[in-house]
């Protein structure tokens, strides 16, 4: 009886948030740039694309758990090392982070004082 419940509701929650998770992880290397994979000296964009595709389809055509968790490895890896590696190239830091609106790339801008 709680191996029924268990099958019917948490198993089908699981592979519903790791193909979430998969689908996400594709459309943000997707939408990367390729010299942003090379510049912070992680496999290529391919690469990734590849791995991720593949998660998509095993999580959503195959369900089989095996895979299903290698490919929740992967995606794992790609928001914990590679987004922020692609983040950190690509100058996304996420909105200001202080300092004043005459400040330049380099520091507060004097006006040549």
């Amino acid at each position: 009886m709680l191996m029924n419940g268990f099958d019917q509701g948490v198993l089908p929650l699981l592979g519903f948030a790791m193909l979430g998770l998969a689908v996400v992880a594709f459309v943000l290397a997707l939408t990367a740039r390729e010299d942003a994979y090379r510049a912070a000296g992680k496999q290529t964009k391919t690469f990734w694309l590849v791995i991720l595709g593949i998660t998509v389809v095993v999580d959503f055509f195959l369900g089989m758990l095996f895979l299903q968790i290698a490919g929740l490895v992967a995606s794992i890896v790609f928001f914990v090392d590679v987004r922020p590696a692609l983040k950190q190239v690509s100058g996304g830091g996420g909105g200001r982070r202080g300092g004043s609106s005459s400040d330049g790339p380099y520091g507060p801008y004097n006006g040549g004082r």
